[in-house]
């Protein structure tokens, strides 16, 4: 006789016949009872399942709404920090304005996702000093977690959860937080959003809002409740452990995961992102054009990873950078690229629009290339010695394009021509030309310079990032975009402020003079 594949077997025990699978059902239908498989790390077993949203919701609570906090809770349900609970908190404090964008990203984005919840199953004796669990010298008799195998190994099985358990999250507060509210909305048709402090802000959001901006209708958001996640459950208590090592195991669990997990930096997030339209655009551009592509026999011009560029370094620029330049240039064209409220994930957008993105990105760069600064970089300069100052050693030529802030300010500026003002590209480069040519972004170290106290600090002798949007400002200025008396007044104090240090303010000349003395450059 043929032996059974693992096909057949698993075929055998799929089949709503079998006896295998007659028996699972009678379990797995039963509300007081998880199918769950057990895990064993550093000595501490924990069991993992998969849940609905709704049963997540029902079930699983915060930290600070077991009883042992009652008595110590805030306006906001978090717990009062004092001598009483300083030893017994588990979580970092609970960020209301969160709850409605976690609630949001999970109705409007057909693709969400949420990550497993990490949470703690205390039984009441766990609370109880006087409970009979508890044995000689204040040790446990017995786990806080009842688990029936049904395997041979005691791998998977059962996890009961009576009545008097409590569940609460530890790591995954505000996916439940989240999570609730998705409840409170299916249930009541509308949730309010919140501050920090579960105060009420703004307008509530509604079904009725959601299918209309969404198209999701009011049977697709209820299927919602019935979608599963993943849960893995701990015990509050093991065998053999005191109540003070308990509480020190499980603090211990939530500070570890959350130092393992290390947040990935702007500019890694630009790299992986596929719904925000700006990172996607931008990724492509920066792989394929020649200003910034990699080529045999040259530096590579982009760094990936971080978000500022080193002094001796030989790039020419950041990814986070570009994704900056990318998002203010194009804003103007594609406003609905970004999220509707800030949190929020953006919708990505069609392939037609992403397509017009990287087109458009593309001509601003090739208008970029096209600079005297950047030309020197085909005839065999390196980035530092275009971006360092002058008396930095050796010194450079101090150009703002080669600074990320300036290249920035570039993209700012121009967005606002070409996109709201329908100004000509190529005229628009043709003026920065003449403009790059006779040193224009060069000597930002320098009095003469229009970008002394502003993109660059004299006192500091460094660059100065908070001067972006002057810069991007006075740019459109100088390339016919400000006409407005009033602007121009704004702008010729905004910059005279920028050059003013201890009441004094400095001249193109180098010369101190009174603020109102400095004035602006003519227009290119």
């Amino acid at each position: 006789m043929k032996p059974a594949t693992p096909s057949d077997l698993i075929a055998t025990i799929c089949n709503p016949g079998t006896e295998i699978s007659q028996f699972l059902d009678i379990y797995l239908n039963q509300s007081d009872r998880l199918f769950v498989q057990k895990t064993q790390m550093a000595g501490t077993e924990t069991f993992i399942s998969a849940v609905t949203l709704e049963w997540i919701a029902a079930k699983v609570g915060f930290a600070s709404q077991l009883p042992l906090f009652q008595p110590h809770l805030d306006s906001t349900v978090n717990v009062k920090r004092d001598a009483e609970t300083v030893d017994e908190i588990f979580q970092r404090p609970l960020d209301w304005s969160r709850q409605a964008t976690l609630t949001q990203y999970l109705t409007n984005h057909k693709d969400h996702k949420f990550p497993a919840v990490l949470v703690v199953l205390s039984p009441a004796w766990v609370d109880d000093p006087k409970a009979t669990q508890w044995g000689k010298h204040g040790r446990a008799t017995e786990s806080a977690i009842e688990f029936l195998p049904l395997d041979s190994q005691g791998k998977l099985g059962l996890l009961q959860m009576s009545s008097d358990v409590s569940v609460f999250a530890l790591d995954g507060q505000h996916r439940l937080m989240g999570i609730q509210g998705l409840m409170q909305l299916l249930r009541t048709g509308h949730l309010q959003p919140y501050t920090k402090q579960k105060k009420p802000i703004g307008d509530a959001i509604t079904v009725k809002e959601l299918s209309q901006k969404f198209g999701i209708t009011p049977q697709q958001l209820q299927q919602l409740s019935q979608e599963t996640i993943g849960v893995e459950f701990i015990p509050a208590v093991v065998k053999g452990e005191t109540r003070a090592e308990a509480r020190h195991r499980v603090r211990s669990i939530f500070v570890h995961v959350n130092l393992m997990a290390v947040k990935l930096s702007k500019g890694q997030l630009a790299l992986l992102d596929e719904d925000d339209g700006f990172s996607i655009v931008t990724r492509q551009v920066a792989v394929s054009h020649a200003l910034f592509c990699d080529k045999p026999g040259r530096n590579p011009r982009i760094n990936w990873d971080s978000a500022t560029v080193a002094s001796k370094s030989t790039v020419l620029t950041t990814l986070q950078a570009l994704t900056d330049m990318g998002q203010r240039y194009l804003t103007p064209k594609f406003p609905h690229w970004k999220a509707a409220k800030s949190g929020l994930i953006p919708l990505r957008p069609t392939e037609a629009e992403l397509e017009a993105g990287i087109e458009e990105l593309k001509q601003f760069f090739d208008g970029m290339a096209s600079l005297p600064s950047y030309q020197k970089l085909e005839q065999g300069w390196e980035t530092p010695a275009l971006r360092r100052f002058s008396f930095e050693k050796p010194g450079g030529e101090g150009n703002l394009l080669f600074r990320p802030v300036g290249q920035v300010a570039v993209a700012v500026a121009l967005g606002v021509l070409v996109f709201y003002q329908q100004r000509s590209v190529t005229e628009i480069f043709e003026k920065l030309q003449s403009f790059d040519g006779s040193g224009g972004f060069s000597g930002m170290e320098y009095p003469d310079s229009l970008w002394y106290g502003v993109l660059y600090d004299p006192n500091k002798r460094r660059v100065r990032v908070a001067g972006k949007e002057l810069a991007a400002k006075l740019l459109i200025y100088l390339l016919g975009g400000m006409q407005q008396p009033m602007e121009c007044a704004e702008l010729r104090k905004a910059l005279a402020d920028a050059r003013t240090f201890e009441n004094k303010a400095v001249s193109f000349e180098g010369q101190f003079v009174k603020p109102r003395e400095v004035g602006l450059p003519e227009i290119l």
